[in-house]
């Protein structure tokens, strides 16, 4: 054997070992999204960035309240043990840096990072950890989040041996496993420990709390907060978070959120140079309003494909809200809402709404979800005759002389249906819906309110119907079961229900409880495509297109890795960079 073939010999023995033992070390997760993409400028440290949102929040506690105001300011003042990456979907290691899993997959234990801070510097222990859980788990915090996190109905097995280390033991095998994490921020104990023993908990860190008693583990902390106007947050110095040439992230200096409750505001605001971008993506009539900006080099925009949501059409099917209106006669039947859902041209709808840049659908997951959307889930194809006739084996006939079908007692086919003030897209599609609605003899009154107050009446069964936009928290159906479950405080026809209230409510408990624990993929997804028959079936919330996403950005901004889920940006606001060279708006 010659020189050159023992050198290679050598080399490939060495590459033998070393390399198992390499995968062996590696976090059992994907690595986090790189920063410093090839060919893209070196982001440097420092700079304030503005952008605009269209709500306030009610309440700095996320485990009490969903709004999209709350989960942004979580966003980026909070951390979790793991976090799914939104632009790949794959689960990363985030407070915690590894984990190893037991051989029956119940239990896993993680390793949280050395030497956490809380932005007080305070350090972040498992003793945290162990509060989070005690918080979420407390019936008197009636937190919305405690069901997704209750696999099989029951709540997870969490201890803390040590300092450090975390132990997490399932009560049923949960085929996303620790993904389900990604649902809890941390909460320091430190400061909350007396609000969780006095039951308050609920009731901690409202909007009102002044942003020096809130502590964070993101990568910014609020510094000032103005209702209705803006929430300013400074770069968090404790945050452990670092790119991969060892500098400390996150590279902004200040982030502002500006509160600017009307989209066409908000587009003016980002012509203007006013703000860098906006929270969520463009609306198709932006588009050619912006696109002079892009070919002038001040704006980038982005398409980033299907959306993984859609605008909901939500029906208010709690028993008690009809058990003395005679309209519940027809409204709580499902033929009243398929023969809505035939009422509705969902093709000339994206014409309308959308211009063309959406895709109609007939269920809650979207194309974009490649994973678990089912294109063979039950449609209604567009026919005002069969809509008619759903309606009159319902009893609704035109028993006078005005448009409107009415029922045995005289009353009219007439329901309130609430939108989000300011957000044109939801305006719009509602004024759609109440135009096609009309052409089978149906009225609907809508009635713009703030997106707070909808949300409020929606929790507390005060509405008929509303047209809202709603996230869900993974692309994975099992860990959304906080929608799908009837004891779920996001099941927003009819939350937090103690028992099944129908049953085709009750099949979906069982099979979303079977999907979570089944191990085989293709058994997961024919159990949930048997969920999405039974929500097709049933309608409690209509669905007509999900939007192609575009995001726009200000062309001093770099390293930002937009995803499909809102908010597009911010969910990543720790790798955000100006330009070097790039003047302030």
């Amino acid at each position: 054997m010659n020189r050159q073939s023992r050198a290679l010999l050598t080399i490939c023995i060495v590459a033998a070992i070393l390399i198992p033992y390499w995968l062996l070390q590696r976090d059992l997760t994907p690595p986090p999204s790189a920063l410093l993409p090839a060919e893209a400028p070196i982001p440097t440290r420092g700079g304030s960035v503005a952008a605009s949102t269209r709500t306030d929040p009610r309440s700095f506690n996320r485990l009490v309240h969903s709004q999209i105001a709350t989960d942004m300011f979580t966003m980026l003042t909070q951390g979790k043990l793991v976090r799914i990456d939104r632009v790949t979907q794959q689960l990363e290691p985030w407070l915690a840096e590894r984990w190893d899993v037991s051989p029956d997959s119940l239990t896993f234990t993680l390793t949280l990072r050395d030497g956490l801070l809380w932005s007080d510097g305070t350090p972040f222990t498992s003793a945290d950890v162990l509060f989070s859980f005690d918080a979420v788990y407390d019936p008197r915090t009636q937190s919305f989040m405690a069901s997704a996190l209750k696999p099989g109905g029951q709540p997870l097995a969490v201890a803390a041996p040590d300092a450090r280390t975390v132990v997490v033991t399932f009560p049923t095998v949960f085929a996303p496993g620790i993904r389900i994490l990604d649902n809890l921020p941390m909460f320091p104990k430190h400061k909350l420990e007396g609000a969780l023993a006095a039951g308050a908990f609920g009731k901690a860190w409202m909007s009102d709390t002044p942003p020096s008693d809130i502590v964070s583990l993101g990568p910014f902390v609020l510094v000032e907060y103005v209702p209705a106007q803006r929430m300013v947050f400074d770069r968090n110095p404790n945050y452990w978070r670092r790119d991969e040439r060892g500098v400390p992230l996150p590279y902004l200096d200040r982030l502002t959120l500006e509160l600017v409750p009307d989209q066409e505001a908000e587009v003016v605001r980002l012509q203007s140079g006013q703000t860098d971008f906006m929270q969520q993506g463009l609306r198709p009539s932006d588009l050619a309003t912006l696109r002079p900006l892009e070919l002038q080099g001040r704006l980038q925009i982005e398409e980033l494909g299907v959306s993984l949501e859609a605008d909901s059409f939500v029906f208010n099917l709690r028993p008690e809200k009809w058990a003395n209106d005679p309209r519940g006669a027809w409204f709580n039947r499902k033929e009243f809402r398929q023969a809505l859902s035939h009422a509705v041209d969902r093709e000339a709808f994206s014409d309308a709404v959308f211009l063309g840049t959406a895709v109609p659908i007939h269920g809650p997951i979207t194309p974009g979800n490649k994973d678990w959307f089912w294109p063979s889930v039950p449609r209604y194809e567009f026919s005002r005759d069969k809509a008619r006739a759903l309606l009159a084996g319902l009893g609704l006939t035109n028993r006078d002389a005005d448009e409107w079908l009415e029922d045995e007692q005289g009353n009219e086919a007439r329901f309130t249906a609430l939108v989000f003030r300011g957000n044109a897209v939801l305006e719009r599609s509602a004024a759609v819906i109440r135009d096609d609605l009309r052409q089978i003899g149906v009225a609907v009154d809508i009635v713009p309110l703030e997106p707070n107050s909808i949300f409020q009446r929606i929790m507390g069964g005060d509405f008929e119907a509303a047209f809202v936009q709603f996230m869900f928290t993974d692309t994975d159906p099992a860990n959304s079961k906080d929608f799908w479950l009837s004891s779920g405080g996001s099941h927003l026809w009819n939350v937090a229900q103690k028992t099944p209230a129908t049953d085709w409510e009750h099949q979906v408990d069982e099979l979303m409880t079977r999907q979570a624990a089944a191990l085989d993929p293709e058994e997961r997804k024919r159990l949930f495509n048997e969920v999405q028959r039974l929500f097709a079936e049933n309608l409690p919330v209509l669905y007509f297109a999900a939007p192609r996403v575009y995001i726009a950005a200000s062309a001093r901004l770099i390293n930002l890795y937009p995803a499909l889920t809102r908010p597009e940006i911010i969910w990543s606001a720790d790798t955000l960079a100006i330009r070097q060279g790039a003047t302030p708006p």
